[in-house]
């Protein structure tokens, strides 16, 4: 496996990104969107999980208009301040239009097969569920996507695979929005939902208070099956 920074040029600037390189390539490449915590140590590990299962990852600055290249972790109560700042200032529309940017430049890539999915975390999880919904991204793994419930009215147009890893106590989606969602997108032949009863929010994010190392494994194994289904 190789990594490095780079910078992804996009329609109306550029981001930078880390990049995760298989030992053998071109392979399917994976975008693995951020938490909102920016690409930091978390994110990094994400990509090397997949690079290591044989996919090409790149892990992009969502955040680059707002204040590129911040790196923050959850256990630095200025950093989460600042983390919810960003947070609730981002705009979901553009940032999905920069996936789809970021899709097309790893389908270029020689690196790539020309097949690209994403899995996406909280903030990122919700944007796989909006790129199925809008784009032609391959397929798309959603981990405790947080406010998919805000653009449900989406759901009949979800036209790609997609799985989420739904977290039964996740503190930041209640109970009855986890009804809706398995309610209003069950019905759709594309998507998987997969349930951890004793999960909470953020249940793989490594060295967090919530990691569950068992739901953590066994949504990796999971999300990497259905990436071998869908980017070969």
């Amino acid at each position: 496996m190789k990594t490095r920074n780079i910078r992804v040029p996009l329609r109306d600037g550029e981001l930078g990104a880390y990049l995760a390189i298989p030992d053998r390539a071109p392979a399917g490449a994976v975008i693995a969107i951020m938490e909102i915590w920016g690409v930091n140590d978390t994110m990094r590990r994400h990509a090397h999980e997949f690079a290591e299962a044989g996919f090409l990852c790149l892990v992009p600055d969502l955040f680059w208009r707002q204040e590129p290249g911040v790196e923050l972790y959850d256990s630095n109560p200025e950093n989460v301040k600042k983390a919810f700042d960003l947070y609730y200032d981002f705009d979901y529309d553009l940032g999905v239009r920069d996936m789809e940017d970021v899709s097309a430049y790893l389908q270029q890539s020689a690196d790539c097969n020309g097949k690209v999915g994403a899995v996406g975390y909280c903030l990122g999880g919700k944007l796989c569920y909006l790129m199925c919904c809008r784009t032609d991204i391959d397929c798309a793994v959603a981990y405790y996507g947080t406010y998919i419930e805000h653009h449900i009215r989406e759901a009949p147009n979800l036209h790609r695979p997609f799985v989420l890893h739904m977290a039964m106590k996740d503190r930041w989606v209640q109970a009855e929005v986890n009804d809706l969602i398995e309610r209003r997108l069950s019905p759709n032949p594309l998507v998987t939902i997969h349930q951890y009863p004793d999960a909470d929010h953020a249940f793989a994010r490594y060295g967090g208070k919530p990691y569950r190392k068992a739901d953590a494994d066994r949504a990796l194994a999971l999300t990497v099956d259905f990436f071998r289904r869908n980017l070969r």
